[in-house]
C-alpha cells in the first residue's frame, strides 16, 4: 500500500491540539475544587501540579524509548500482553468519547447563555459533525484551527488574571480574609485537601493526548508539549483559584459553579470580560472536541494495525486521514448523547475514572519498561520511586472520586464492561470461530446444507487469520531467549508461521543456533518455524526490503531490545515491535 506523507506538527501546533483539552479545565476545575476544599483549593491544585511534574518524566521516558502512537496502549503492548494493552486502549477511547460529548455540550451551554434560543442538543451534534469534517481534512488543518483557539484562550485567561489583580489592588483583600476564616465544609484540612485534590485531578485530563499522536510530531517536539501543558495548568489553575477566593465570597461559588469564571470576569472587569470568557469557553471546549478526534484516530489506527480491530478501519483518504475511524467515533458520540438525553452527569463518571485509570496504567507501563527493557535507549529516565509515588497519587485520586460519587463509578463500569467484551471478542475471534464451527456441526443433520456452507466460510476465515507470517530478527540468541520469543508469539499472536532471520556480515558458524531451532520446531507443533540467514547489516533498509519481498507488514516483525550501541532509534525501524 502506498504510504501517504504529510507534514509533521511543530511545537505550537502539537501543544495547541492537546493543550486545548488540558487548558479548558480551568473553566470547571476551580469551582469544583473550591466546593470540596474551600479556601484551600489553590493548595490542592498546586499538589496536582507536582503530580503532573512527575508524570512529565514518566511520559518522556516511555515515549522517548518507544516513539509510536498509542500512549498507554503502546507501552503496554511492547512490555506486556495484548490483553493488558487493550484494556488501556479501551479506557482511553472511553475517555475520549466522554471528553468529546461533554466538551461539545458544555460549550453549547455557554453559547446558550449568550443566545437563549439555541437548541443545545442540536448545536452539540453540529459541533461534533463540524470537527469530524475538520479531522477528516487532515491533522494540518486541524492544527491550524487548534492554534487559533489555543492562543485566544491563553490571551483571555491572561486578561482575566490581570483584571483580577487590578481589582484586588483597588479593593483590597478583605474578601480573602473573610473566606480564609470560613469553617471547613468537610471536617478538617486533611479531608478538604484530599477531596479537593481528587476533584482537581480532572484538571490535567488531556495530558495523555500528546502521546497518542507522537508520530505526527516533528522530532523533539513531544517533551516540549509536556513541558508547555505542565506550565499552563501549574500557573493558571492555582492562580485563578486563589483569585477567586480573594474576590468571590465562598457562599456564592455554588450558585455560579456552571460559569464561575464568567462571574469572576463580571465582578473584576465588567460585562465585556464576562462575555469574552463565555465566547472563549465555547471555542476552547470545541478545541477539546478536536483533541479527542485527533487522539482517538492515532490510537485506533495503531490498534487496527495490530489486528485488534478489523482492517476496515485502515482505509485512508488523500490527506492521510483514517476517515472510517473518525466517522465511527462520531456515530458513537452522537449515540451516547441521545442515549443520555442530553443529561451528561452520568458521562462525567466515565470521563473521570477512564482518565485516571489510563494515567495509572501508563505509570505501570513505565515500571514494566524499566524492568523488561533495561537496555532500550531513552533520552531521559524517571526514578522508580517517583513513578511509584505518581501512581499512588493517581490511585488516591481514583479512590477519592469514588468517595465523592460512587454512582459515577457504577456508571463507568456500565460503559467499560461492554467495551471490554467487544475487545475480548476481537482478541479471541479465532477461538470463537472454532466454537461456532463446532456448534454448526452439532446441527449438521437437520441443517446440512447450511452447516456445510457456513463451515467452509468460517474455516477459510480462520485459515486467513492464521496464515499471516511473522518475523523475528535474531542476533544469534541462545535457546532460552528463542524459547521466550516463541512463548510470546504463541500466547499473543494468531499465526502458524514464524520466520527466524539472522542478518550477518561475517562468515560466522551458526550450527548451534540451527540445532536449537530444530529442537524448538519439534516442541512447538502449532508453529511452523523457518530459519533464514541473510548477508548484510541489520537496519531500516533491510527491514524495508524484506517487508516488501515477503509482503509482511513491519508491525508483524519483532526484535529484542537493542542496546546503547545500536545505530538506530526504534521509530526508525518503521513500527517493528519489541518483544524481548
Amino acid at each position: 500500500m502506498k504510504e501517504i506523507l504529510h507534514k509533521k506538527l511543530n511545537v505550537l501546533q502539537a501543544t495547541a491540539i492537546c493543550g486545548n483539552d488540558i487548558s479548558s479545565s480551568c473553566l470547571y476545575v476551580s469551582a469544583l475544587t473550591i466546593i470540596y476544599a474551600g479556601q484551600y483549593a489553590w493548595i490542592s491544585l498546586l499538589i496536582v501540579a507536582v503530580v503532573l511534574f512527575m508524570f512529565r518524566r514518566i511520559y518522556g521516558e516511555v515515549v522517548g524509548a518507544i516513539p509510536l502512537n498509542g500512549g498507554a496502549y503502546n507501552v503496554l503492548l511492547n512490555t506486556s500482553t495484548k490483553r493488558l494493552a487493550s484494556l488501556a486502549a479501551t479506557l482511553t477511547v472511553l475517555s475520549y468519547m466522554a471528553t468529546a460529548v461533554i466538551s461539545a455540550s458544555e460549550g453549547m451551554h455557554y453559547l446558550h447563555s449568550i443566545f437563549e434560543s439555541l437548541n443545545v442538543t442540536i448545536a452539540t451534534v453540529v459541533v461534533l459533525a463540524l470537527f469530524t469534517g475538520l479531522a477528516i481534512l487532515g491533522i494540518g488543518e486541524s492544527a491550524f484551527v487548534a492554534v487559533i483557539i489555543f492562543l485566544t484562550h491563553l490571551v483571555t485567561l491572561s486578561l482575566l488574571v490581570l483584571a483580577s489583580f487590578w481589582f484586588i489592588m483597588n479593593n483590597g483583600v478583605e474578601t480573602f480574609h473573610i473566606n480564609w476564616e470560613m469553617p471547613i465544609a468537610y471536617g478538617n484540612i486533611k479531608t478538604a485537601l484530599f477531596l479537593g485534590f481528587s476533584a482537581a485531578m480532572l484538571g490535567i485530563s488531556g495530558f495523555e493526548s500528546s502521546a497518542n499522536f507522537v508520530e505526527e510530531q516533528e522530532h523533539g517536539v513531544f517533551p516540549k508539549t509536556l513541558r508547555n501543558m505542565w506550565a499552563i495548568v501549574s500557573f493558571f489553575n492555582p492562580v485563578i483559584a486563589l483569585l477567586l477566593i480573594s474576590i468571590i465570597p465562598l457562599a456564592e461559588v455554588g450558585a455560579h459553579k456552571e460559569s464561575l469564571l464568567s462571574y469572576l470576569g463580571q465582578t473584576a472587569g465588567g460585562s465585556w470580560l464576562a462575555w469574552l470568557i463565555s465566547i472563549d469557553a465555547v471555542l476552547v471546549l470545541c478545541g477539546a472536541v478536536l483533541t479527542s478526534f485527533v487522539g482517538v484516530s492515532g490510537l485506533l489506527s495503531r490498534m487496527t494495525l495490530d489486528r485488534i480491530l478489523p482492517n476496515y478501519f485502515l482505509k485512508q483518504n488523500k490527506r492521510g486521514s483514517n476517515y472510517r475511524i473518525i466517522i465511527s467515533f462520531l456515530i458513537l458520540c452522537i449515540s451516547v448523547l441521545f442515549a443520555t438525553k442530553g443529561h451528561l452527569e452520568s458521562l462525567a463518571g466515565v470521563y473521570t475514572f477512564s482518565f485516571l485509570a489510563v494515567m495509572a496504567l501508563f505509570g505501570i507501563g513505565n515500571l514494566l519498561l524499566k524492568f523488561k527493557r533495561r537496555k532500550l535507549p531513552r533520552p531521559e529516565r524517571a526514578k522508580g520511586i517517583v513513578v511509584v509515588i505518581a501512581i499512588s497519587c493517581i490511585i488516591t485520586a481514583f479512590v477519592g472520586n469514588m468517595k465523592l460519587n460512587i454512582h459515577s463509578f457504577y456508571t463507568f463500569l456500565k460503559y467499560m464492561v461492554p467495551s471490554l467484551l467487544f475487545i475480548g471478542i476481537m482478541l479471541n475471534r479465532v477461538i470463537i470461530i472454532r466454537l461456532l464451527v463446532e456448534v454448526l456441526e452439532y446441527f449438521y443433520r437437520p441443517l446440512r446444507k447450511m452447516v456445510i456452507l457456513s463451515n467452509r466460510y468460517l474455516q477459510k476465515l480462520s485459515v486467513e487469520i492464521n496464515s499471516q507470517e511473522f518475523v523475528f530478527f535474531t542476533k544469534g540468541d541462545n535457546i532460552a531467549i528463542l524459547n521466550k520469543v516463541l512463548q510470546y508469539v504463541e500466547g499473543n499472536e494468531t499465526t502458524k508461521k514464524l520466520k527466524i532471520v539472522h542478518v550477518k556480515n561475517d562468515a560466522s558458524n551458526n550450527e548451534a543456533l540451527i540445532k536449537d531451532l530444530e529442537v524448538l520446531d519439534r516442541a512447538y507443533d502449532d508453529i511452523d518455524i523457518e530459519y533464514l540467514e541473510i548477508e548484510g547489516v541489520f537496519g531500516p533498509e533491510i527491514i524495508d526490503e524484506l517487508s516488501k519481498k515477503w509482503n509482511i507488514p513491519k508491525n508483524f516483525m519483532f526484535i529484542g531490545s537493542p542496546g546503547n550501541k545500536f545505530s538506530y532509534r526504534v521509530s526508525d525501524l518503521g513500527g517493528v515491535r519489541l518483544i524481548m
